[in-house]
């Protein structure tokens, strides 16, 4: 073999070996590239994978917010409506309040405008709900309260608009009425069921209603006035005895003005001193002697003269100011009928009226016997009168109060007898010791036979149950006459003697005096 052959064959060789290197390192390539390729794809599908899991994930938080959101939008929407139901809601009894009675008011005025119709405010005040109130507690009120609310709404229409202002007041919207006749339907169908038994706290309450009525455009052209005038005309209702109703009258201003003034003078007449006692003495018919003085409060005040308790009292008790005028009299009372007794005349019982207020209050009690001490009196010298309404208003305390004042020694009498409550099981169960008949009764007893055999009959009662019977407001010898004829012990009024000045009732209280005018 020649040297070239052996060079070509060197080469050769070499070369299969160089072109075995050459493939295997082109196919090692491409299987690494093949290999991260692989890598790649499963890296980008890893990465696919992990945005559409997070899209996913965004997309499910994104519909919960949604959902959050909307839920959200509707607690908000719903505490908004609640919020605005609140502001313009009673939340005792869920009646309008007065925001929401001035806005309907005042769309009452716009439409009655452009229509020329009318329509009418009534303003409603619970009688005697304080006394509930005060006596079975803010719950048993808070009740009754709702009750009055819910009778009130069955005896409207949908269109009209109860509204409770606050307290015990409430206030009605009539819309579009005829006549001023179809309001007192309207009132005469809301006392009567407001009147109807309560059942709260297993037992039935009763209450009545005073309402006052205003008319739009003849009482008011705007939502205050008519409101006012319809306030006006309740206390007109109320002064009535309540449970009743009154049409405003312009009149009823100048006396509610005068009654404004009369308020606020009585707070300052108790510091200047301006009240006075007089005294009008109970006579015993057979023998003509004073059995007993009855002390009548009188007003000095400095513009009006001398003022009779029916132009004081009845505002007084309204305004609360019956609490210290009412002390103030017991304690002139005792004191000037022990005053008496000092000069060394004959001992006589004083007797004096007793408000409601007074007698419920928690220290009457307290302060009759600190009074009794204070002035020196005897408790048998001293005679309570109180009416039947107030010996009513709430039996069992009444009981265990009359009770304690019979063990004191104090007489009690019930005043104005036979006008006031109608079951007489009161004279069975209560301390009493005297009956005063009505001077109503005494008035027309001569003229009327029904009066004159209703008198009879309430002077043989009182003597069955051995109580004594004082006739109040005799005026002529034929009413006296008449009281002796039926053995009535005892009389009052114009006729014996008119009520005086302490100093002026000195001689008829010495020893041996009688009044006989009657028997002459």
């Amino acid at each position: 073999m020649s040297s070239n052959d052996k060079d070509d064959a060197s080469h050769s060789g070499t070369g299969d070996q160089a072109g075995d290197s050459s493939d295997h390192a082109v196919g090692k390539g491409r299987a690494g590239t093949r290999e991260n390729d692989i890598r790649n794809t499963e890296a980008v599908k890893s990465t696919i994978a992990d945005q559409m899991s997070r899209l996913q994930q965004a997309n499910a938080n994104l519909v919960v917010a949604t959902i959050e959101a909307r839920k959200l939008a509707e607690q908000v929407q719903m505490a908004k409506g609640e919020l605005d139901h609140l502001a313009h809601h009673d939340t005792l009894t869920g009646l309008p309040n007065r925001i929401l009675l001035n806005d309907r008011l005042a769309q009452a005025i716009a439409l009655a405008q452009r229509s020329g119709k009318q329509f009418a405010v009534l303003f409603m005040d619970l009688d005697g709900f304080k006394h509930i109130n005060d006596s079975l507690g803010h719950s048993v009120g808070d009740q009754l309260l709702q009750s009055v609310g819910k009778r009130l709404l069955g005896c409207v229409r949908q269109s009209d608009t109860i509204s409770r202002q606050g307290g015990d007041e409430f206030v009605a919207l009539l819309t579009d009425i005829n006549h001023p006749e179809d309001t007192a339907l309207a009132v005469q169908k809301m006392l009567a069921a407001i009147a109807l038994p309560h059942h709260i706290d297993q037992q039935d309450l009763h209450i009545s209603a005073s309402i006052g009525i205003s008319i739009y455009p003849d009482d008011g052209m705007d939502t205050e006035t008519l409101i006012k005038h319809a306030d006006t005309a309740m206390y007109q209702a109320k002064s009535k005895g309540g449970t009743t109703y009154a049409f405003f009258e312009q009149e009823m201003t100048d006396r509610a003005i005068e009654r404004q003034s009369t308020e606020a003078s009585l707070r300052l007449a108790l510091e200047r001193r301006e009240f006075v006692l007089h005294y009008q003495p109970l006579i015993d018919l057979h023998s003509g002697t004073i059995v007993g003085i009855e002390a009548l409060v009188r007003w000095r005040h400095p513009q009006r003269g001398l003022l009779a308790p029916a132009d004081f009292v009845p505002i007084a008790e309204d305004s609360g100011l019956i609490l210290p005028l009412g002390r103030w009299v017991l304690r002139e009372a005792c004191c000037q009928a022990q005053a008496w007794q000092d000069m060394g005349l004959p001992p006589v019982t004083i007797a004096v009226n007793t408000s409601a207020l007074e007698f419920r209050a928690k220290d009457f009690l307290v302060s009759l016997c600190g009074i009794l001490e204070e002035t020196r009196l005897q408790p048998r010298y001293l005679e309570l009168e109180l009416t039947e309404s107030v010996l009513m208003q709430d039996a069992s305390s009444t009981h265990s109060v009359l009770h304690a004042l019979s063990a004191m020694g104090v007489h009690l009498a019930v005043d104005d007898f036979g006008t006031g409550y109608s079951s007489l099981s009161y004279l069975r169960r209560f301390p009493i010791d005297t009956l005063k008949i009505d001077c109503s009764f005494i008035n027309s007893m001569t003229d009327n036979a029904n009066d004159a055999s209703l008198v009879s009959a309430m002077i043989s009662m009182g003597k069955s149950l051995k109580q004594r019977v004082i006739a109040e407001g005799v005026e002529t010898a034929q009413q006296a006459a008449f009281l002796l004829d039926q053995q009535c012990d005892e009389g009052q009024g114009f006729f014996f003697a008119h009520p005086m000045a302490a100093k002026a009732l000195i001689p008829m209280l010495q020893p041996g005096f009688s009044v006989k005018p009657y028997l002459h």
